[in-house]
């Protein structure tokens, strides 16, 4: 019986080794080697899916600024905008037009609609950009220059340009002329209407401003009343409003910076075109200052808006390119801006007289439309 059990038994065990062709010790270790794989491949499986997320991280960081600018740009219905960011990461000087490294900006400011005289440009400013040395250079040039030519004042040369196409068109025009009296090139020029001013100070919380002289002016003009007959008022008293500046450190919101650039019967002597140009320097310093500091440029909300109102009220000639090229050399050379101002002693209050259509002008000192003195100088200035 019990041999009978152990024949048994050793055929049972026969059996199995037959069934699985491998030994118990063969078994024992392919199962622990298994395990040991099964393990491996486990975290094999982790650190894959890890990698893949560290990896996803870092590319949504370098994607973000650009899908955020994506997001401003549409948003606020600017088109073609890719190639001013492209032009901004990689610029390419054949992209932009520019002479001996450096590109010439005309920039002019306009009452527009509801203003009297809403075409003729109150600012007109040369800026000049440096695209290899780091630098911003500026000029602004007084409205009341006589322009034989067109017998009119320089702050008209938009204007004629506008109502007689033969001219060239509006901006082509002003460059024209800014051109013959500063001898320098104007490669671009843009024109801003007096409300996106406003908006643009509004947008960045306002701006402050160092006001030089105490002065009043009684003759500030209201918008929208330049032919109010005033109930038979000889006077015409009910055009005007009396604004006031305290000498010394000054917040202004986007109407009282207007106010400011724009007065031209201040006492105190600040009724010239000269301390108006004066005081729009201020204004653009200011500006400057705010727009390019960090918490503007960080904060999506008024990058926005900063853009619907460029949008809105600037008309430009300025291709997306350059746009992108002029913003990285400003961005350069925001450390290095000069602002300057045509000085008194290169131009004369000649009399009121038919030769200049009965108008207070100026014209240089050498002679009417004699530029050199003036084109010497802006040389030197810009340089």
């Amino acid at each position: 019986m019990g041999e009978k059990l152990k024949t048994q038994n050793t055929k049972r065990k026969s059996y199995r080794k037959v069934d699985n062709l491998i030994p118990d010790s063969d078994l024992e270790e392919e199962q622990r080697h298994s395990n040991t794989l099964e393990v491996k491949s486990q975290r094999r499986k982790f650190k894959f899916p890890f990698w893949v997320f560290i990896i996803s991280i870092v590319i949504a960081l370098l994607l973000a600024p650009f899908i955020l600018v994506d997001s401003i740009f549409r948003s606020a219905g600017i088109g073609n905008y890719t190639e001013a960011v492209q032009s901004f990461i990689s610029p390419k000087t054949s992209d932009i037009k520019s002479e001996n490294g450096r590109v010439n900006i005309l920039i002019l400011g306009i009452g527009g609609k509801g203003h009297d005289g809403s075409d003729l440009t109150d600012t007109m400013i040369l800026a000049s950009v440096s695209l290899t040395g780091q630098s911003v250079r500026t000029v602004s040039i007084p409205r009341d220059i006589w322009i034989p030519e067109i017998r009119a004042k320089i702050n008209s040369a938009y204007y004629w340009g506008e109502v007689q196409p033969e001219r060239g068109g509006a901006l082509n025009f002003a460059k024209q002329i800014v051109t013959e009296v500063t001898g320098q090139p104007v490669d671009y020029a843009l024109v801003v209407d007096f409300s996106g001013f406003q908006d643009i100070i509004n947008t960045i919380g306002g701006i402050d401003v160092n006001v030089g002289k105490t002065f009043t002016d009684t003759e500030y003009p209201i918008a929208g009343k330049e032919n109010d007959p005033c109930g038979g008022d000889p006077t015409y008293s009910c055009r005007y409003m009396t604004i006031h500046f305290t000498e010394g450190w000054t917040h202004m919101d986007g109407a009282t910076a207007l106010e400011f650039v724009r007065s031209r019967h201040g006492d105190n002597g600040e009724n010239s075109d000269f301390a108006r140009d004066a005081r729009q320097q201020k204004v653009i310093s200011a500006m400057s200052r705010k727009i390019l500091s960090i918490n503007t440029i960080s904060n999506i909300n008024k990058d926005y808006k900063i853009l619907v109102a460029v949008k809105n009220s600037v008309n430009s000639d300025i291709s997306m390119e350059a746009v992108g090229i002029l913003a990285r050399a400003v961005l350069s050379g925001r450390k290095n801006i000069k602002l300057n101002v045509l000085p008194e002693d290169l131009f004369i209050n000649p009399p009121i007289n038919a030769t200049y259509d009965y108008q207070a002008v100026l014209v240089p000192t050498a002679g009417n439309g004699k530029w050199d003195d003036v084109i010497k100088w802006v040389r030197g200035a810009l340089q």
